[in-house]
């Protein structure tokens, strides 16, 4: 049932944990959090989130893994070959595929406004503007060609990585861009503590308010424990396809979880110290980035020097995760329609450009572009709700279903089981949790998304 005779495998144990914690670290713990937590009330949103990361993000993460690694095969080549008489399965890896291009392509537009905000504070145009001037900057910004450039920059940089393969691309790059990411991070966090308002912005955080909690609260928080981890995208499944057979999983997906809530709790205490120092809301919802954090950038002192760092990144946050999304297709293609990697990848990423500068122009050019039979949104907006929306709770939720009730209770034992290591023992708990316990949480995020 091994593969691995076709594909290279992840030389050591530092590749395996960098190229994971990359994968999920990404805009997801440092734009989506902040906003989701200030939005939400802060305190009660992250116990919640924590809680659901605990019973929802584990055990389909140690799902995913085992399904990856017990075949050494892609997203749609693992479920044919652990159930050759059960075609339906393979509907798993179709959702894997369609929704990696579609989140690399949206995603690339997020990562290229980076890039222009990175090159703009290198530049010191940030210097000296007000919230409603960079307001009409980003609205300007968006509405012009830059984006398209932007977004075809980062791609070009996601295809130099890939190109080069397991080995060499994908785990040398992570394993110089995550720790990268981290010290960035912890940089940013000691600067952040030393605010006057760090107080106030870490009460905000970290002590509760349980009368704020609302149903709202509730489906905000199990959603983004679900959509930080991408559960059900595909990407750990294909990364765990490149793990060795000695890698303990259990372990390797408590210190992957553990590493991407430790990621969003540091953009927390970067953030909420710095909008309460400045005097404003924590409630600024998607425009603290681009908007509001720039604003404080600009009166900061050092600002020339916080500013380009911070976009810098995140960067290196949207690289790390488009690495992932990119593997899924290409691993695809390598072993299921027998492409050359580089062909593979060179179609990978002239996808994601056609689709990518598409999302683009939805803010420009197309803006008044709707798609038909999707309500009001616009390319952007469709690749992001199908895609984070549908295609994801859904492809967590069968991912979830076939590793507690299909697959062979002795492949999931052996796969989560290993002698060195204590986890091992949860993994009753996990068959549990993936039986009876995620389907149904999946299903209620999958329902009030809709």
């Amino acid at each position: 049932m091994s593969n691995k005779s076709k594909q290279q495998l992840f030389a050591t144990r530092l590749g395996v944990i960098a190229a994971t914690v990359g994968s999920t670290v990404g805009l997801g713990n440092i734009w989506r959090f902040p906003y989701e937590a200030g939005v939400h009330g802060g305190g009660a949103f992250l116990i919640i989130y924590i809680f659901f990361i605990l019973i929802l993000g584990v055990p389909v993460l140690c799902a995913e893994f085992a399904i990856g690694r017990s075949t050494h095969s892609n997203v749609l080549g693992c479920f044919r070959m652990l159930k050759p008489h059960q075609p339906f399965w393979r509907i798993v890896g179709i959702i894997g595929v369609t929704s990696g291009v579609m989140i690399l392509s949206f995603y690339s537009v997020i990562a290229g406004w980076t890039l222009e905000y990175f090159i703009a504070s290198l530049k010191g145009d940030i210097a000296g503007r007000s919230t409603d001037e960079f307001h009409t900057m980003f609205g300007d910004f968006t509405e012009g060609m830059r984006p398209i450039v932007w977004t075809v920059v980062f791609l070009l940089i996601n295809y130099c990585v890939i190109v080069r393969g397991v080995q060499k691309g994908v785990e040398k790059a992570s394993n110089v861009l995550t720790p990268a990411l981290m010290v960035l991070l912890i940089v940013f966090c000691i600067n952040s503590l030393m605010m006057p308002g760090a107080a106030e912005g870490l009460k905000f955080l970290f002590k509760p308010d349980f009368s704020l909690i609302t149903p709202a609260v509730v489906i905000g928080a199990m959603g983004q424990a679900f959509f930080s981890l991408s559960l059900g995208l595909g990407c750990m499944l294909t990364y765990a396809s490149y793990f060795p057979d000695k890698t303990p999983l259990v372990r390797s997906a408590t210190v992957t979880v553990g590493l991407d809530v430790m990621t969003a709790l540091m953009a927390g205490i970067l953030i909420f110290p710095v909008v309460f120092t400045y005097g404003f809301s924590p409630q600024e919802g998607p425009t603290l980035v681009f908007e509001v954090l720039p604003a404080i950038f600009s009166q900061l002192s050092g600002g020339w020097f916080w500013a380009p760092l911070f976009f810098l990144m995140l960067f290196l946050a949207s690289l790390t995760s488009t690495i992932s999304m990119s593997e899924i297709g290409i691993a695809w293609l390598t072993q299921e329609r027998g492409m050359s990697r580089s062909k593979a990848c060179v179609l990978v990423i002239a996808v994601a450009m056609v689709c990518g500068v598409a999302c683009a122009l939805s803010f420009s050019y197309w803006a008044g572009l709707k798609l038909p039979l999707v309500g009001d949104f616009n390319v952007f907006g469709f690749f992001d709700y199908t895609s984070s929306n549908v295609l994801l709770p859904l492809g967590g939720m069968l991912i979830s279903i076939f590793a507690g009730w299909i697959l062979d209770r002795t492949i999931l034992r052996r796969e989560l089981t290993h002698p060195r290591t204590l986890l091992s023992s949860l993994t009753p708990v996990i068959v549990f949790l993936l039986r009876y316990v995620s389907p149904v949480m999946i299903l209620v995020i999958f329902i009030a998304n809709i």
